[in-house]
């Protein structure tokens, strides 16, 4: 079963047949220099936060241990990610903390699509990302198909703000008369919404167009390494630290643990957003992708 006080390897990790324990989230801000938490599903969900989760930051700032959020929510910008955190009683969680996969799809807009404009599907808020590349955002429901030519890329920010019938459609036409770049900047295909239901995310959208237009798009997020990477700079710009002394903490086993091991983190998989308590070791069992800690929630 996981360890609740063995040394923080990566060789604490259990074999897929061995049952999980729980181990009280209290006792790894105890073990770690540096926390990297998911957002959705293990800091809040759509009721708020999650019971006992500022009890948590709190604790990490008191004893003065770096964190960062890393969230593949690229709706909003990281000022107005950090907002909606402060009206939910969090004020502590502020931007410089947040690293978003929209903040990797914006730097690659400024280093390989750096004119033109950028057609985009999500809400108007999540169109920062492009604008602050010193690009045009244009969201698919204004593009004309007719006079398209100065469609320089598309961008997968979220899965509201356009209808899923027109536009859609609107986009797999575009994607058919332009051979531009497609940016997927959040590869999450779904989200917790209440209880144990969940909501189809952009990334699930990205895999069904990407299958009928038959092109290759470009991801950005967990699991790939570019997002724990940013992370890993900005704490490394800080203080001396290494993979080993942090700990990534996340509610899906297929994108916030695989990503965290794949990159040398630690991982701890919560079991309030994506993975509930119930299927957690059938899900462990299947997927072979193992944490090294279980818990029931990052609050202490």
């Amino acid at each position: 079963m996981y360890s609740t006080d063995a040394p923080a390897t990566q060789d604490r990790q259990q074999r897929p047949e061995d049952r999980f324990s729980m181990t009280p989230f209290a006792t790894l801000i105890e073990q770690y220099k540096a926390i990297f938490f998911d957002a959705y599903g293990v800091l809040k969900n759509a009721h708020g936060l999650i019971p006992g989760i500022d009890g948590t930051i709190d604790a990490l700032i008191a004893a003065d241990k770096p964190f960062y959020v890393l969230t593949n929510d690229a709706s909003r910008s990281p000022d107005q990610l950090a907002d909606s955190y402060a009206r939910l009683g969090l004020p502590t969680i502020t931007a410089d903390r947040i690293v978003s996969s929209g903040m990797l799809a914006r730097e690659y807009l400024q280093l390989k699509v750096n004119h033109g404009t950028v057609a985009y599907l999500g809400t108007d808020t999540s169109a920062h990302y492009i604008e602050n590349a010193d690009l045009h955002a244009l969201p698919i429901r204004a593009v004309n198909l007719d006079d398209a030519a100065d469609i320089t890329a598309l961008v997968l920010l979220d899965d509201e703000g356009f209808d899923w019938n027109t536009d859609l459609n609107k986009t797999i036409n575009l994607l058919r008369r332009r051979n531009i770049p497609v940016i997927v900047a959040n590869t999450d295909a779904t989200y917790p919404v209440r209880g144990q239901q969940v909501a189809v995310a952009i990334g699930a959208v990205a895999d069904m167009l990407e299958r009928i237009v038959g092109k290759q798009f470009i991801r950005f997020g967990k699991p790939d390494a570019q997002l724990f990477m940013f992370a890993y700079d900005l704490l490394r710009e800080k203080m001396p630290i290494s993979k080993n002394e942090i700990l990534m903490v996340g509610d899906t086993l297929k994108s916030d643990i695989l990503g965290g091991n794949k990159f040398g983190f630690d991982t701890a998989l919560v079991l309030t957003g994506n993975t509930p308590v119930e299927d957690v070791d059938l899900r462990i069992k299947a997927t072979g992708i193992i944490p090294t800690y279980v818990c029931e929630s990052a609050a202490v």
